[in-house]
């Protein structure tokens, strides 16, 4: 569409519907103006020419605490904090990306080799969802693009994911007519982080950013999970989703996070199986004496975690399902509480006077009369997630900034669309 018709559609409020869509909550005046600023960096930086637009949604984790790895069963959330692009074709071998905050150097799509000087760099994303797609058959590029984000690094809601699924979502649109579906597009994704970026994630924040909506996937066959997309709106019953950054720093803790599916697939490894979905929990019952003396106690405890933790993951999907919000935010304090006293990811045995995750846990539950709350995401430190009533949301976010600091908690929105393109 024409850049100056797109001003003047979004001006006369004819975009107003589709923006409700991505904020989920009536944010108008925020979605023009943001849009409409997008717009002008483009201008700024490239000829003015048809556009297009594009969004892509953050994600929360909301059951399956650590199952992933495990090839688990999980539960996500898109959430209404997204990734927006304002995009133009260039006829050339040139992605040009101008993003805030970020430099972005342009990426030569006629080399899709690795390029180890890339590694942890948007780059190495953008070069890496771009092999995917041709490893997939799928033809690619040369785009512009203005990027604003505001899936803040560090927020535990997976600002690359959303990065890699906007990437792999223009290319669907503008070079292959819309034909690479949500989940190619997020396993690409993914395909990117592990081998060009070199973060050995899983494809929960890809599937459930490029889905929307709340998102059950089972892990069982890791090549080819089950994902299935569920209907159900927080808003209508009256909840919000909060997220409240404690403080902590993941810094020097990746030795911690690799204890806890490396002790997982010891006790799996008991059994000769490579993960603990492969066992049921009788069996591990069964064989507890000899598996404690084998693999230690804390492996133990960890492998009671995912055992339930895994089939709990079930539950709240039904819960859910069945429109039952009472069951669904028992269940998710039932989660918070195994991570707490089973997986143990709550805080650092190494230094038991900062447990900042802990305390705002207890915070949460002092607080709440209703809703939930557990730890978002890896726990040691970061975030914790609360399913906030309306009716308590402002005594809530005063009570967790009191003790977390101003701007500490976002108040976010299930949003049932999945990555786009918006005009």
């Amino acid at each position: 569409m024409n850049i100056d018709i797109v001003r003047q559609n979004i001006f006369a409020g004819l975009m107003d519907e589709t923006f409700k869509k991505l904020t989920v909550t009536d944010q108008k005046d925020f979605s023009r103006n943001r849009w409409t600023a997008l717009i002008d960096v483009f201008s700024d930086n490239f000829p003015q020419t048809e556009i297009f637009g594009f969004s892509a949604p953050g994600r929360s984790e909301i059951g399956g605490n650590h199952t992933d790895h495990q090839w688990g069963r999980v539960l996500a959330g898109a959430v209404n904090l997204d990734t927006i692009a304002i995009v133009s074709l260039n006829n050339s071998d040139r992605i040009n990306i101008v993003s805030k905050g970020y430099q972005i150097k342009p990426v030569n799509i006629e080399n899709l080799s690795f390029v180890a000087e890339e590694t942890h760099t948007s780059e190495a994303l953008i070069r890496g969802v771009c092999a995917g797609f041709v490893q997939k058959g799928f033809t690619i590029g040369g785009f512009n693009a203005v990027i604003d984000s505001q899936v803040l690094s560090g927020s535990g809601i997976s600002s690359s994911a959303a990065f890699e699924v906007l990437i792999g979502q223009i290319l669907s649109d503008l070079f292959n007519k819309s034909s690479v579906d949500s989940s190619m597009i997020a396993s690409i994704g993914q395909f990117a982080e592990n081998e060009y970026f070199k973060k050995p994630c899983g494809l929960m924040d890809q599937m459930a950013s490029a889905v929307g909506g709340f998102v059950f996937i089972d892990f069982y066959l890791p090549g080819s999970p089950v994902v299935e997309k569920i209907d159900f709106d927080l808003e209508a019953f009256g909840y919000s989703l909060c997220l409240t950054n404690t403080g902590g720093s993941h810094e020097n803790l990746s030795d911690a996070y690799g204890l806890m599916p490396l002790e997982m697939k010891n006790v799996a490894g008991f059994f000769n199986q490579p993960v603990l979905s492969r066992i049921s929990l009788e069996q591990f019952l069964k064989h507890l004496p000899s598996i404690r003396e084998v693999c230690g106690d804390r492996a133990c405890l960890r492998a009671f975690h995912f055992l339930n933790e895994n089939n709990r993951v079930v539950e709240q999907k039904k819960a859910l399902q069945d429109n039952d919000i009472q069951k669904f935010l028992s269940l998710t304090i039932e989660s918070g509480q195994s991570s707490y006293m089973y997986l143990q990811n709550i805080y650092m045995p190494s230094d038991v006077k900062f447990q900042p995750i802990a305390i705002a846990l207890a915070l949460s539950q002092q607080v709440l009369k209703a809703g939930a709350y557990r730890v978002h995401g890896g726990g040691l430190a970061g975030t914790i997630q609360a399913f906030v009533s309306h009716g308590q949301l402002a005594a809530y976010i005063e009570a967790m900034e009191h003790v977390f600091g101003k701007g500490s908690t976002y108040t976010l929105a299930i949003r049932s669309v999945g990555s786009i393109q918006v005009f």
